[in-house]
C-alpha cells in the first residue's frame, strides 16, 4: 500500500467509517446522561483527558525512547476512546450506555485539547527541533470534520432512519475493525525495515501505557465506590484510546505528516485487542460485575 495513498485517502475514508459508526450507537439522551449520572462520567472523563496524558507523558519519558516516538506515544495518550472501548465494555458485561457517552464527550472535549498536549510533548521532546507546530484553531477544525462530522450523520441516520442504521451498525463495527487492521498492516509494511526495531522499542512502552491506564482506572474508579459495570466502562474508556485517530493525527499530511509517530498507535492497536480480550474475560467472572452490585 502506497504511502500516500495510505494517509490522504484511505485513512480519511477509515476514519470517517468508523467514527459513522460511532454515531450509528449514540443517541441525545447519551449526552444528557452526564446530568443523570454526573459522577460517573465526570470521573470518567477526568481520568481520559487528565490521568491518562499524565502517564504517557511519565511513560514517555522514562522509556528509552528517540525523541519521534515519543511524540508518538503522547498523540496516542492525546486521543479519545474508540468503538474499541466500547466493544470490550459489551464483551465485560460493563455499563455499555456510560461508555458510549465517555466516547461522544471525550471525542468533543479532545478536539480542543489534542493540539495542545501535542504541541507541548513536541516541545517536551524535540525541542528545539520541533520545527513543526499544530495549529490550534486549523487543527480543531481538522480534527472536528474528520471526527464529529460522521458521528453527527451517524446519530442524525439513527434518528430518522432506524431501522436501517441498527442493521448498519452491525456492519460497520465489523467494517470498523477491518480498516484499522489494513492501516496498521499498511504502516507496518511501510516500516517493515524498522518494524522489528521499533516494536522493541515502543513495544514495551504502548503495552504500559494500556496496562497502567487500565489498571489506574479500575482502582481509582472501585476506590470512588463508583459501581461495578460503570468501572468496567471506565476502565475500558482510560485503557483503549482511538489509535485511528491517533495514526491520522501523527501520518496525516495537513497535521504532523510524520509516519514515524504514528507507529506507537499501529502497535498499540495490536496489543489492545490482546489486553481488552484478557480484561472483558476477566471481569466476566466477577461476581459484582455480572450481578451488578457494589
Amino acid at each position: 500500500m502506497e504511502s500516500n495513498f495510505l494517509t490522504t485517502v484511505f485513512l480519511p475514508l477509515a476514519l470517517f467509517v468508523i467514527m459513522l459508526g460511532m454515531g450509528l450507537g449514540l443517541t441525545v439522551e447519551d449526552f444528557k446522561r452526564i446530568a443523570i449520572a454526573p459522577k460517573s462520567v465526570i470521573f470518567g472523563l477526568a481520568a481520559q483527558l487528565v490521568m491518562l496524558p499524565l502517564v504517557g507523558f511519565l511513560l514517555a519519558s522514562v522509556f528509552p525512547l528517540s525523541p519521534e516516538l515519543a511524540v508518538g506515544v503522547m498523540v496516542l495518550a492525546a486521543c479519545p476512546g474508540g468503538p474499541t472501548s466500547n466493544m470490550v465494555t459489551y464483551l465485560a458485561g460493563g455499563n455499555v450506555a456510560l461508555s458510549i457517552t465517555l466516547t461522544a464527550i471525550s471525542s468533543l472535549i479532545t478536539v480542543f485539547t489534542i493540539p495542545l498536549v501535542v504541541n507541548f510533548s513536541m516541545q517536551s521532546f524535540l525541542g528545539e527541533n520541533a520545527l513543526l507546530q499544530l495549529p490550534f484553531v486549523e487543527t480543531v477544525v481538522r480534527i472536528a470534520v474528520i471526527t464529529l462530522i460522521p458521528v453527527s450523520l451517524g446519530m442524525v441516520l439513527r434518528r430518522y432512519v432506524p431501522t436501517f442504521s441498527a442493521k448498519a451498525e452491525k456492519w460497520v463495527k465489523w467494517l470498523s475493525l477491518f480498516f484499522l487492521s489494513l492501516i496498521v498492516v499498511g504502516l507496518l509494511l511501510k516500516e517493515r525495515e524498522n518494524v522489528l526495531s521499533f516494536f522493541l522499542q515502543v513495544g514495551w512502552v504502548t503495552l504500559a501505557l494500556n496496562i497502567v491506564t487500565m489498571a489506574l482506572g479500575y482502582i481509582l474508579s472501585t476506590g470512588a465506590r463508583i459501581d461495578p459495570r460503570s468501572t468496567v466502562a471506565i476502565t475500558s474508556e482510560v485503557g483503549i484510546q482511538n489509535g485511528t485517530l491517533a495514526i491520522a493525527v501523527a501520518s496525516t499530511p495537513a497535521l504532523l505528516n510524520n509516519p514515524t509517530m504514528a507507529i506507537p498507535a499501529a502497535i498499540y492497536s495490536l496489543l489492545m485487542f490482546v489486553t481488552g480480550a484478557l480484561f472483558a474475560l476477566w471481569a466476566r467472572r466477577q461476581p459484582s460485575v455480572v450481578k451488578g452490585t457494589i
